[in-house]
């Protein structure tokens, strides 16, 4: 289950990004997750919360943007979504394509909550 380790991962970049102070504000992780980037969005969630549980991180969340497999025909410069991560151009039958889209695994944003602070 490698996204156990892609849950760790996560928490690292918060840890880049966020201040120690600012950790228990942390509401949402925004993540980019490609049809073919080999990753299960419900098992990496599963494994965020239970890495976070306990932590200054447990009323935090991920949130999946769920990119298509997209690929772009050199011949006929077409572009076509796959649903079965197949590179062949649906088009015009080449096999010289290139993939646009769908690999991807990457946090897009963090979210914190919005603390105002009362001036007394």
């Amino acid at each position: 289950m490698h996204e156990l380790s892609i849950a760790e991962g996560i928490i690292d970049i918060i840890h880049q990004h966020v201040t120690q102070e600012r950790l228990h504000d942390v509401r949402s992780v925004r993540v980019k997750v490609g049809t073919f980037s080999g990753v299960v969005p419900d098992s990496l969630e599963f494994s965020y919360q239970a890495i976070t549980s306990g932590t200054t991180l447990e009323r935090s969340f991920l949130m999946f943007d769920r990119i298509p497999f997209v690929i772009q025909c050199m011949e006929c410069q077409q572009e076509s979504v796959s649903e079965d991560g197949i590179t062949l151009c649906p088009v015009c039958n080449s096999v010289n394509t290139k993939i646009i889209s769908g690999k991807e695994l990457q946090v897009k944003d963090i979210e914190l909550e919005d603390v105002q602070q009362e001036n007394l």
